[in-house]
């Protein structure tokens, strides 16, 4: 029973390892909690195969304590078979057989006395035994439930870590797109772009400028041109 207690200690220390401690000392957490869960896993079965050796064990004593019980009233029954025959004998005048059936009657009490003192023996172990067996029980549901909360905190904790990874790695980008500013990159190409509309503009407004130059001139020439034909007629004698 001793080793079977021992085994359950070393899982109910398992089971209050500090699991934060272990992870924030581990270079790969999810490496350590899978094998954490593994750990756990195999104690477990080593329990239960201790558990499983302590409740036979407890069956064997058991049946032998039937058996004991069986037998003592076997013996019983045969004692008091003999005492019968042993009064009906000397009743019938034939007390050297009756002596000879009470004899038997002895013996079959005697035996009777023994199986009933080993089946009494055996109970106060029996009673301790099954004790023992529905704690053992009820140590290994825990433990199962622990193993369970285990691994549904190892996914947890997985999921938390890739996500933080995640987030580690959105955080990053975003600095080196804060450090690399592209909308300056736009902002001087918008200024370029500006300063192309730009000379557009002033050559148009040349081109303009240098259009209207011309048709001031053709009219400035038309002007002249009708006065010095209006001098000509003057000159002729003709009237406008």
């Amino acid at each position: 029973m001793a080793e079977k207690q021992t085994v359950l200690g070393r899982i109910a220390q398992l089971a209050k390892a500090n699991i934060n401690s272990l992870i924030d000392r581990a270079e790969d957490p999810e490496k350590m909690l899978d094998q954490l869960v593994r750990d756990y896993t195999s104690s477990i079965a080593e329990a239960e195969e201790a558990v499983a050796l302590t409740i036979g064990n407890l069956r064997l004593a058991e049946a032998d304590h039937a058996e004991d019980v069986r037998a003592a009233q076997d013996w019983g029954r045969k004692a008091a078979a003999a005492s019968t025959k042993a009064d009906q004998l000397r009743g019938s005048g034939n007390g050297a057989d009756a002596d000879k059936f009470d004899n038997l009657a002895k013996v079959a009490l005697s035996k009777q006395i023994s199986f009933e003192n080993e089946a009494r023996a055996a109970e106060p172990m029996i009673a301790a035994q099954n004790e023992t067996v529905d704690k053992l029980k009820s140590g290994l549901v825990q433990m199962r439930e622990k193993l369970d909360q285990l691994k549904t905190k190892r996914d947890q904790l997985v999921a938390r870590s890739k996500t933080a990874a995640a987030q580690s790695q959105v955080h990053q980008a975003m600095t080196s797109i804060n450090m690399l500013d592209p909308t300056s990159e736009v902002s001087r190409f918008e200024e370029k772009v500006r300063r192309e509309e730009a000379r557009v503009a002033g050559r148009e407004e040349v081109a303009a400028s240098s259009l209207d130059a011309q048709f001031e001139e053709l009219e400035q020439d038309s002007v002249s041109f009708e006065v010095e034909a209006r001098l000509a007629a003057l000159k002729h004698g003709d009237t406008p």
